[in-house]
């Protein structure tokens, strides 16, 4: 897998078109670091640790929906692979005019970009969520 977060992204959308209450992800560290993200913005429920039938460590992510649509609007990767997308402090976009969320990872850990304005450093700009 190339987008390991990427993939997670996808898993998530697809599972929110479908009406799911739950999906699962490889475990990795940074995959949960961006779901700490999430779910302290109130995008998704939670997480929990497991494993899956072969033994290899997993994300069991809980979907939030309201009135029973999705919670995420709109969730987009922003720097790829292919092309990695670093931005300054005052360079990090505000996504729709603040009511969404840039997840940032930065020197100081994976953030929104309100936090890392707040904490005055840039970084990669892994995803947007609205």
């Amino acid at each position: 897998m190339n987008d390991p977060i990427g993939d997670m992204l996808t898993r998530i959308r697809n599972s929110q078109m479908r009406g799911k209450s739950t999906v699962s992800t490889p475990a990795s560290k940074l995959r949960g670091w961006v779901l700490d993200v999430l779910a302290d913005e109130g995008y998704i429920r939670g997480y929990e640790a497991g494993t899956d039938a072969a033994g290899h460590p997993t994300l069991e992510i809980s979907l939030k929906y309201y009135e029973g649509t999705p919670v995420i609007r709109e969730l987009k990767r922003v720097s790829k692979p292919g092309r990695r997308v670093y931005m300054g402090v005052n360079d990090i976009p505000q996504v729709r005019q603040g009511l969404g969320v840039s997840i940032v990872s930065t020197s100081k850990g994976v953030m929104t970009d309100a936090s890392a304005r707040s904490q005055n450093v840039g970084g990669e700009v892994l995803c947007t969520v609205f």
